[in-house]
């Protein structure tokens, strides 16, 4: 399984870094430049100190090119290169916390793709 980490679960891992760590040996854990990109900004801007763990995740992190294809979906134009990236990336689960953007697919396989909560990752992983 490559499960795809969205920009704001990459931004919230070292709140469950466990979870993330978890993922790492199991499965693949995959983002995009796209999404790296924000979480260095937003990092810089909200939380500096977590800097260091970052770049340690990113060490155990598959990171894609970001890209962008029509959809088969609804999806704001700039949240599509994130999930278009882990449909080319060939992922079995595009994992977010955004359900402002993300929500109405939770659940849903956008050509092959699950769309998933860290909520139903976390059941994934420890069934």
């Amino acid at each position: 399984m490559r499960v795809f980490l969205d920009a704001n679960v990459l931004f919230s891992a070292s709140n469950v870094a466990s979870l993330i760590a978890l993922l790492c040996e199991r499965q693949t854990a995959v983002a995009c430049n796209l999404a790296i990109e924000e979480v260095r900004k937003n990092v810089a801007l909200k939380r500096p100190a977590w800097r260091p763990g970052f770049d340690e995740l990113l060490k155990r992190v598959d990171i894609l090119p970001s890209i962008l294809f029509e959809l088969q979906i609804q999806l704001d134009r700039k949240d599509a290169p994130l999930l278009c990236a882990a449909i080319r990336g060939r992922c079995s689960r595009f994992v977010t916390g955004d359900k402002r953007d993300f929500g109405h697919l939770y659940g849903q396989v956008v050509q092959g793709v699950e769309v998933i909560s860290l909520l139903r990752l976390a059941k994934l992983l420890t069934v």
